[in-house]
């Protein structure tokens, strides 16, 4: 079947940068195509009427035109701007920080994924509503993991496969799960965690967000859960997180 020259998406504007004297390149991740790149002929020029639709976090329907090398947009309307997320250093670097995950995790056109969109786009709609941020970025990362293949085993032994006493246990990101103590004493490259924090994860991962948003973690499993999940994708992606750097100089 022929590709058609022109075609609409809905869609998340992840990031843009300056091409030529006045474009735009975005990098968008919509619903039907998945992560798509498309230029913004004149978007930098004072009286565009494109430029206020095509700013990172902004959800808007758009119709592009294929083109050699990326296709043009030809036509953007926008649905939600969030604009509470930019008025908020806090607030813009949670929004920040789910949307450097899953640009990292996605590739250009490899296919629509309604789910991790809609996922996306209720999740800055909660920050933007400042809904429970911290329960709303961690509710996001557990069902990003999910969606993408990457389900970490909580509920079970990684290595010896029996069911998890309620007890302290050990975290390895090689075997993606929990290593019971039996099996994890004295073993290299494991991180403890503690049982209140893992009690937290499998909320998180087998709840919807208004359950999961009942969750009252103490400080000191928020500071747990934070380092565990961002070193978890750390190793995962073989590289280190712009945003989570931001976060604590804002914090700080």
């Amino acid at each position: 079947m022929e590709t058609p020259r022109s075609f609409r998406a809905e869609a998340i504007v992840l990031r843009h940068a300056d091409w030529g004297e006045a474009d735009r390149i975005l990098t968008l991740y919509t619903r039907e195509y998945g992560k798509v790149r498309a230029v913004a002929k004149g978007a930098r020029k004072m009286r565009s009427r494109k430029a206020g639709h095509l700013e990172p976090f902004t959800h808007i329907t758009v119709q592009l035109a294929r083109a050699r090398d990326l296709s043009i947009v030809t036509q953007v309307e926008t649905l939600d701007a969030y604009l509470p997320l930019r008025e908020d250093l806090m607030l813009l670097g949670y929004a920040s920080y789910a949307m450097e995950l899953l640009d990292r995790f996605t590739y250009d056109e490899e296919g629509g994924n309604p789910v991790i969109f809609r996922l996306l786009t209720e999740t800055l709609g909660r920050l933007a509503l400042k809904i429970e941020p911290w329960l709303a970025l961690r509710f996001y990362e557990m069902r990003l993991l999910d969606s993408l293949g990457f389900r970490p085993q909580l509920f079970m032994c990684s290595n010896c496969r029996r069911d998890i006493l309620p007890e302290d246990q050990y975290f390895s990101v090689l075997s993606g799960g929990v290593i019971c103590p039996r099996c994890g004493n004295g073993l290299p490259g494991l991180w403890q965690i503690s049982m209140g924090s893992l009690k937290y994860l499998r909320h998180f991962q087998r709840s919807n967000f208004k359950d999961a948003a009942r969750a009252n973690p103490t400080v000191e499993e928020q500071k747990e859960l934070e380092t565990l999940m961002q070193g978890y994708f750390t190793y995962l992606l073989e590289r280190n997180l712009n945003t989570p750097g931001f976060i604590k100089r804002v914090k700080s």
